[in-house]
């Protein structure tokens, strides 16, 4: 057993992820924002299928990666790990760390037998639809199989749907900020212009070299900009390419900024990156090294000059700078005016925005990410209703005996089910008997639904009637009145007021009730 306690949440996943496993769906996901101890998840679980009798594999593409887990399941769990990595072989350890590269070789593979493992845990899981990393999992096809990443976008967990079966358990960027478990986020534009037009794109994101030459071009004014705006932050640096990212350690040096660049083939890496750490250094410039594998809670501003469309690798650079420091107040997140014509990057918004209408909406903000997304969510959500208000109005006055779902959804003001779509195979399945049981008691129309929002919205009732909130019923029947959001109201205020219109003859002028215009007294003041 660890010998130190797991947050929360962290037990939280671990309880999901072997949940799932139990229930039958063998291959799930854990996503996790960076910097919120994904690694020390995994092995909890890891500790648990060994004290279980089973082998672990755990897959990883960088040696980074490799070591970092190592170190945390050797030193937090005690756990003996082997490594399957060039000229090192599997020592017979109750842990494995695999290098994909390495272990997807067919001659190396064929060592193991497909039954060695009892769980596959994939780090990094957004890669696992490569062939190396499917070579190997279809290898070891008997095992169970945990794929762990940083909060991916919607796109990205329907193309992973294609190898999990589920998310086990999902803790966002948002909630860990909130929960401070990671530091807010601040975006600041830089009004410096960055001809982005050219960008030339291959396997789904933008080539390094038509980045570098569109980031060359203007790398004195940027460096000028980075000394004005942080010259007291210790701040990364994301470049395209390797020669450029030593041209902008050279350029902040020459303007006071203590600077460093460091890549792979950098000899003294890890002074480098100790220097940086403690301080010597106040910039640390790099082409992409420092993407996954590194962690430096004393970084606070992060400047990223690698324009991508994909998500989960630009979270993965900011998530450089996320994690908490005693004294560090925030994250700073310099971003800069890029042109972009028919292109689509990357930029602070897209790190909280649940859809691309939030994210457009807020386009170049300046201050706290969270607030601002927060804002727009609530934007959004009040145009909605409005829009859907003479919809609605007809579903209050037909003289149905179910509440329909959608309506249902508005009135408790919940966006995760308006905005809900199915992305595993068991989701688009029909509802089981149990579940439609239940509905049907609860009142909730379950024509036409499929089994994942059944599961979402089933999850929703139990909390609200946990909490004590008014039931579908209820918030129907409150409607049907002109109430105005009686999803909000408890399960007793609303019961009082149904009770005050049934002894008014259902009249609630009768009773000196003004529906649209009152509040219940919780939530008054």
């Amino acid at each position: 057993m660890a010998s130190f306690a797991l947050r929360p949440y962290q037990r939280e996943a671990v309880a999901a992820i072997e949940r799932e496993w139990h229930e039958g769906r063998d291959r799930t996901l854990l996503v996790q924002a960076t910097g919120t101890g994904k690694t020390v998840v995994f092995g909890q679980v890891a500790r648990d299928m060994v004290d279980s009798g089973s082998r672990v594999l755990v897959l990883a593409h960088r040696e980074e990666l490799l070591n970092q887990a190592a170190d945390k399941l050797g030193n937090m769990y005690g756990l003996d790990c082997g490594l399957e990595m060039a000229s090192s072989h599997d020592n017979g350890a109750p842990v494995l760390l695999g290098s994909v590269q390495t272990l997807g070789r067919g001659n190396r593979l064929a060592t193991f037998a497909p039954d060695e493992f009892g769980a596959v845990i994939v780090d990094e899981a957004h890669h696992t639809l490569a062939d190396s990393y499917m070579r190997i999992i279809e290898h070891f096809e008997l095992a169970y199989l945990l794929g762990v990443t940083a909060t991916p976008d919607r796109g990205d967990k329907k193309a992973l749907a294609k190898v999990y079966d589920s998310i086990a358990y999902e803790y966002g960027l948002a909630q860990a900020v909130n929960d401070g478990n990671l530091c807010r986020i601040v975006a600041k534009t830089v009004p410096l212009e960055i001809d982005a037009r050219n960008l030339k794109e291959s396997h789904g994101d933008y080539t390094l070299n038509s980045a570098g030459a569109i980031v060359e071009v203007k790398l004195e004014d940027i460096a000028d900009a980075i000394a004005r705006e942080v010259p007291d932050r210790h701040t990364v640096v994301f470049l395209p390419l390797v020669q450029i990212a030593k041209d902008m350690a050279a350029a902040l040096n020459a303007r006071g900024i203590a600077a460093e660049e460091v890549d792979g083939e950098s000899a003294d890496r890890a002074d480098i990156l100790a220097r940086f750490e403690s301080g010597q250094t106040r910039a640390l410039c790099n082409a992409m090294l420092l993407t996954e594998g590194w962690d430096c809670p004393k970084c606070d501003c992060v400047v990223v000059l690698r324009p991508t469309k994909v998500r989960s690798l630009y979270a993965q650079m900011v998530g450089r700078g996320t994690r908490p420091y005693p004294g560090k107040k925030n994250l700073l997140l310099l971003d800069f005016l890029w042109m972009t014509g028919q292109h689509r990057l990357c930029e602070p918004a897209s790190l909280v925005a649940k859809s691309d209408e939030e994210r457009q909406r807020m386009s170049r903000i300046d201050g706290d990410i969270l607030e601002s997304q927060e804002q727009v969510e609530r934007d959004i959500l009040a145009e909605r209703e409005q829009a859907l208000a003479d919809k609605l109005a007809k579903m209050r006055k037909a003289k149905k005996k179910l509440v329909d779902v959608v309506q249902y959804e508005l009135s408790i003001g919940n966006e995760s089910l308006v905005n809900y779509e199915p992305k595993f195979a068991w989701e688009f399945l029909e509802p089981t008997e149990k579940q439609i049981q239940y509905l049907d008691s609860m009142g909730i129309e379950t024509e036409g639904m499929q089994r994942g929002k059944a599961v979402a919205l089933i999850d929703v009732m139990m909390r609200r009637q946990e909490s004590g909130m008014a039931t579908p019923k209820q918030v129907r029947c409150l409607e049907k009145y002109g109430f105005v959001h009686p999803g909000m109201w408890s399960f007793d205020e609303a019961k009082r007021m149904i009770g005050r219109l049934a002894g008014a003859g259902w009249k609630p002028w009768q009773a000196g009730i003004r529906p649209k215009e009152y509040v219940p007294e919780f939530m008054r003041g």
